[in-house]
């Protein structure tokens, strides 16, 4: 029977750390070539909009799809989950959560793998649902991180994202840029990152706007990132502002955006040097949701958790 489970059944089965090694499997798989992936395509609906990505991962075992539709008043989501060798529901999971800590998780993993030597500082900008896990995620990913700079532009939000996270309140966007990393997490329709604020050696990991109408990052920090690379090419030159203007001014070249699963699996170096700048730009995977979800149910299956349809 397929396994229901609730957004706070998804809350108390992973953890950050969870989180962060299953995408990270999931990176390695898509780089041997054992995942298939289809971008995220939208249904225009009365004032909001229906979203649709799927994959199937053939050497975790299943394939599934996440839905959701989105309104200026909130999204609900939801992950269908199959299994890859017989025709079986296996679970319908409300993701949300699985969404937030999937994204969170992407970038606990560029910065395993992109940080450099010895960070110890991360700056958030955007205090918002999404910042939440880009936190969690990075401090279980470099057990080296001792302090933590925030700024979103409203202060009740801003103080309370601090005193929950354990954050540092910054006066202004360029408090949080001026760390070991740093992340955009925001639903600006026009930059919040200038690549002059970036010390030597940042990594920067945009994850907010994916729509190809927003952009969170000015040219200056492409001109100075010596390695950028994304979750996907092929996705990115559908929803990455962040990148198609930049190649559309000559800024960037397509052929110099790497994906993030190449330097995971050792494929291609990615940072050269402790003082170079780097880049991933987040888009968000289905192959993502499929591998959390399928950690979710494993998980759940062991403790008892959730609702057999």
């Amino acid at each position: 029977m397929p396994l229901f489970l609730s957004e706070d059944d998804v809350a108390g089965l992973l953890t950050p750390a969870d989180a962060v090694d299953a995408i990270e499997g999931c990176f390695r798989r898509l780089a041997a070539g054992a995942v298939e992936n289809r971008p995220r395509y939208r249904l225009r609906l009365d004032g909001g909009a229906l979203a649709v990505m799927a994959a199937a991962d053939l050497e975790l075992g299943y394939a599934g799809a996440k839905v959701y539709a989105g309104f200026r008043g909130g999204a609900r989501f939801a992950v269908l989950l199959f299994r890859a060798d017989a025709p079986e529901l296996v679970a319908v999971i409300e993701a949300d959560k699985l969404g937030q800590l999937r994204t969170g998780a992407a970038s606990g993993v560029a910065a395993r793998h992109l940080a450099r030597a010895g960070a110890r500082t991360l700056g958030v900008i955007g205090c918002g649902w999404q910042a939440e896990t880009q936190v969690e995620c990075i401090r279980a990913a470099l057990a080296g991180i001792e302090r933590t700079v925030a700024y979103c532009r409203t202060p009740e939000s801003l103080r309370d994202f601090c005193d929950r996270l354990g954050c540092e309140p910054g006066e202004s966007n360029q408090d949080a840029a001026e760390q070991d990393v740093v992340v955009t997490a925001t639903g600006s329709p026009d930059p919040v990152l200038r690549g002059e604020w970036l010390r030597a050696g940042a990594l920067v990991c945009a994850v907010g706007a994916n729509d190809g109408r927003r952009r969170e990052l000015d040219n200056v920090v492409l001109e100075r990132s010596a390695f950028v690379c994304c979750d996907s090419v092929e996705d990115a030159k559908l929803e990455s502002a962040d990148l198609i203007e930049p190649v559309a001014a000559g800024v960037l070249d397509w052929l110099e955006v790497h994906e993030l699963q190449e330097v995971v699996a050792g494929q291609v170096a990615g940072r050269q040097s402790d003082e170079d700048v780097v880049l991933f730009k987040s888009n968000g995977l289905a192959a993502w949701d499929v591998a959390l979800a399928a950690a979710a149910v494993e998980r759940a299956r062991e403790r008892g958790v959730g609702v057999e349809l």
